[in-house]
């Protein structure tokens, strides 16, 4: 197809490969892009600039990104009467690799979550979200740099599942019918019902790769989180197939905690497991013992996002949904739609979304130059109302002048 949504695709740039999980990067790749709803229009456009000036830089115009604006959310609606156009989804199948905004999610009626739709239809069962501490950013903590963690969530299954049945609906009542019937359960009929499937290969492929990317980085820990005591037969069960897992897999390359006789043998990867309620005490009181985390998808929801405020907040948080043959890296926070086309967003979000998505293309040069900017415009102190408010002697920008500042501590 020459277009999507009737918006051309790229002349100037190539199609992303993908063969038997290799990933093959053109010089000047067609990526799609999704500016998202509310403050993603500020945001992107300020991220671009950092992007290109970053590719630029580092490669001095021997590659660059063509890049393919799609459609998703309030701005699809309004242009094709779709929340998810299926153009959208056919381009990001054939270029593989996307990057977005964020888009709107009502709570209780209205649309299902466009995010956890993508994930799903593309089986991005992956969520990966690293968190780690940028000097000078504001936090709560005395000292929020001991916290340096990836998080690797399930992206498909749990709860998240969307198998759910509206309380006082006959769906509802047939399910009811069956588990206090068939089952034995003792369920109050007028409760909404919420299924939480977790299955042996959704949990062994999201923590298989957790295991390959700690031992490809140098890490030296994953830990298993769970609720296990209590949901048995689901986190209970994604526990054990991880141990599982090590067994079968990676028993030259990784030891079990309750293997461990003294210390951790030299060139071993530790695999623990730690329960979830737990594991929030752990993070701030002995972060530095955590390192690559893997959970089931609404354990890791709730977790990455309070590791995210020890570091900074959202607005600081970079993610990516991964699957074998496609990624959609993204801002992890909300619209904010009051704030829209105000210009005062931090972008940060997206702009090391990005910096995820130049390392996993394999440039890493432009990747560098982009944390090498933030950094540099933090700790000038030149930064968006979010961190300006709570650091002291800060100059306040817009978030175009952000990303001016930015590009300017790349040199």
């Amino acid at each position: 197809m020459d277009s999507y949504n009737n918006i051309p695709v790229p002349a100037d740039g190539a199609p992303i490969s993908v063969d038997n999980g290799s990933w093959s990067i053109p010089d000047n790749p067609i990526i799609p892009f999704i500016e998202g709803d509310g403050i993603g229009r500020d945001i992107w456009k300020a991220s671009k600039r950092v992007f290109d000036a970053a590719v630029e830089k580092a490669y001095s115009g021997s590659r660059r990104v063509a890049w393919f604006e799609v459609l998703a959310g309030e701005k699809a609606f309004e242009t094709v009467q779709s929340w998810l156009p299926q153009d959208t989804l056919d381009a990001i199948t054939r270029f593989h690799i996307a990057i977005k905004g964020p888009l709107t999610t009502p709570v209780g009626g209205g649309i299902r979550s466009l995010n956890v739709s993508l994930r799903q239809i593309l089986d991005l069962y992956v969520c990966q979200r690293p968190v780690k501490y940028y000097t000078g950013v504001p936090s709560p903590m005395k000292r929020p740099d001991k916290l340096d963690v990836v998080i690797f969530r399930e992206n498909t299954e749990d709860v998240y599942a969307g198998i759910e049945y509206r309380e006082g609906t006959p769906e509802a009542a047939k399910v009811i019918e069956f588990l206090t019937k068939e089952m034995g359960a003792k369920i109050r009929l007028d409760s909404g019902i919420g299924i939480k499937p977790m299955s042996v290969t959704g949990s062994k492929r999201l923590i298989r790769q957790a295991i390959k990317f700690a031992l490809a980085n140098g890490r030296k820990s994953v830990t298993l989180v769970h609720k296990g005591n209590i949901m048995k037969f689901t986190e209970g069960a994604f526990r054990d197939w991880g141990y599982e897992l090590v067994k079968e897999e990676f028993a030259d390359t990784c030891i079990a905690e309750s293997d461990v006789q003294g210390d951790v043998p030299a060139g071993k990867l530790l695999v623990k497991d730690r329960i979830a309620d737990s594991i929030f005490q752990q993070v701030l009181l002995r972060p530095a013992e955590y390192d690559v985390l893997a959970t089931p998808n609404l354990n890791g929801d709730y977790l990455s996002d309070a590791c995210a405020a020890q570091v900074g907040g959202l607005g600081m948080a970079p993610g990516a949904n991964i699957g074998d043959a496609h990624a959609i890296f993204e801002a992890t926070h909300g619209t904010a739609p009051k704030y829209a086309d105000l210009d005062v967003i931090n972008p940060s979000s997206v702009m090391l979304s990005g910096i995820m998505m130049f390392e996993f293309m394999n440039w890493k040069e432009a990747a560098a130059l982009i944390e090498k900017g933030i950094t540099g415009a933090i700790a000038q102190k030149k930064v968006t109302y979010d961190l300006h408010r709570q650091m002291e002697g800060a100059t306040k920008v817009k978030t175009s002048e952000f990303a001016t500042a930015i590009i300017e501590n790349m040199a």
